[in-house]
């Protein structure tokens, strides 16, 4: 018989985190979402044990929890995935303690016990989400317990120089906030925020708890207020362009529709982009679009070369991209992003090949001119397709000049680029699969099939 408490007493679902969590191997960031994957089939597992069996669910969890804090310092968690899968284990023990009938203050007060102690920073930010899944007796026993806090004035030795800095009663002060969201309770969120000091970032809070309260009159209101906080603040707000557009959506709801338009039209006039274009088409009538569209391309002369590019690679509009480039100096395109510039290359290689060169002549120039060597294998890659749409387009000369200056680089950029002059870059080597079969096959021979035996 085996006596409580050893290893034969062991909830079969704990050996399963163990072997899971792989205590002793360490996690690289290349394996981190496989290693989470593995992680997050055990926590299935769990799950339904929420209905059937929630106090043992709570247990579990917690064993989980416990786990992953002894694993973070054997991974290597760059990507986040671990830490976002941690937060999900939070949020299923509190399911699995109110499903239990837990008290809820007893919850609470383990939350924050939690959060006081967080080395690895998992709680961070964890008030929002946990927001999402307590119950209301569980909001309101964490709201209270956090008052009590953001009451309690920060000890003197808060600072470096011994001084208070208000530090633990702006975060309590940030935790409530998101605590009243879950809430929906827009009074004390107001009260709070005026204690506090309102921002915009509280205004568009408020307004959005007020849109899924069916009153966009007060919403508006609250929105109208947040835009005029960021007109009068010097260092601006990113706030700003979201409350923007919650206010087209309150106008649009409340019959204003040109006011939408005119305010989506003004933010595309000072902000070309392609982003500012989807604002106005969202709010252009149907049957107006086509000529909101050529308004809009005339509008955007102005804008700097980064939002040209986005925008006329958003709008299909492939003659202005190619004139944008022809008058744009090599200078000026290799100072623009990739991610602007390699889907304007593609969209150009059809019908413009010899500007489509040139953009994937930039992204090249790009790499090795800032001399980020582990880039070198994407920027030879670049000069490939360069090569080719010089040579399809005629243009032997331009290519030529890629050659000449792309010799003044480092040697360890060279091999790979003197390949590339020669037609063997880096597109001609076989996929990796081909090369191992190619090695193997003569030594071995083809496997036998798997429905015959060998002869």
């Amino acid at each position: 018989m085996t006596k409580k408490g050893t290893r034969g007493s062991r909830d079969p679902l704990e050996r399963e985190i163990e072997a899971a969590l792989d205590p002793g191997c360490f996690v690289g960031d290349r394996s981190c979402f496989s290693f989470v994957s593995d992680l997050e089939e055990v926590e299935r597992d769990i799950a339904p044990l929420l209905e059937s069996a929630p106090g043992r669910a709570a247990t579990l969890y917690e064993a989980f929890l416990a786990g992953c804090y002894e694993k973070v310092e054997e991974l290597d968690d760059s990507s986040g995935a671990f830490g976002m899968f941690v937060e999900d284990l939070f949020c299923g023990w509190v399911k699995a303690r109110q499903a239990a009938g837990a008290a809820p203050e007893e919850t609470a007060s383990r939350l924050l016990g939690w959060m006081d102690d967080d080395p690895y920073g998992f709680c961070y930010g964890l008030e929002t989400k946990v927001a999402a899944v307590l119950d209301k007796p569980g909001l309101a026993a964490l709201v209270a317990q956090v008052r009590e806090r953001f009451a309690t004035p920060d000890e003197p030795a808060d600072g470096p120089d011994g001084r208070s800095t208000g530090y633990k009663q702006r975060r309590w002060a940030e935790v409530l906030r998101a605590l009243h969201v879950g809430q929906k309770d827009v009074a004390a969120y107001v009260a709070l925020a005026q204690q506090t000091g309102l921002s915009a970032k509280d205004c568009h809070a408020i307004a959005r708890m007020l849109i899924a309260k069916r009153k966009p009159e007060e919403a508006l209101s609250w929105v109208e207020r947040g835009i005029e906080i960021t007109a009068n603040d010097p260092r601006g707000s990113s706030a700003d362009h979201e409350l923007q557009n919650v206010r087209r959506e309150l106008l649009r709801k409340l019959g204003r529709d040109q006011e939408a338009l005119a305010s989506a039209w003004a933010e595309f006039r000072e902000h070309p982009s392609k982003y500012t274009y989807d604002d106005l088409m969202k709010f252009a009538p149907k049957q107006d679009r086509a000529s909101w569209h050529a308004k809009a391309m005339e509008a955007a002369a102005g804008a700097d070369l980064y939002s040209l590019i986005g925008l006329f690679v958003e709008t299909k509009e492939t003659a202005r991209l190619s004139e944008l480039v022809k008058r744009s100096t090599d200078e000026e395109l290799e100072a623009v992003s990739h991610y602007a510039l390699e889907p304007a290359a593609r969209r150009l290689e059809k019908a413009h090949v010899g500007e489509a060169a040139r953009l994937w002549r930039a992204m090249g120039m790009r790499v090795v001119n800032a001399k980020k060597s582990k880039y070198y294998g994407a920027a030879l890659g670049n000069f490939e397709r360069a090569k080719r749409c010089y040579e399809k387009a005629g243009l032997g000369a331009g290519w030529e000049s890629v050659v000449r200056e792309a010799h003044h680089r480092k040697t360890g950029f060279m091999p790979g680029f003197e390949d590339v002059v020669k037609g063997a870059g880096p597109s001609e080597e076989p996929p990796f699969l081909e090369r191992a079969k190619a090695r193997w096959g003569p030594k071995t021979g083809p496997p036998p099939s798997l429905g015959s035996a060998p002869r």
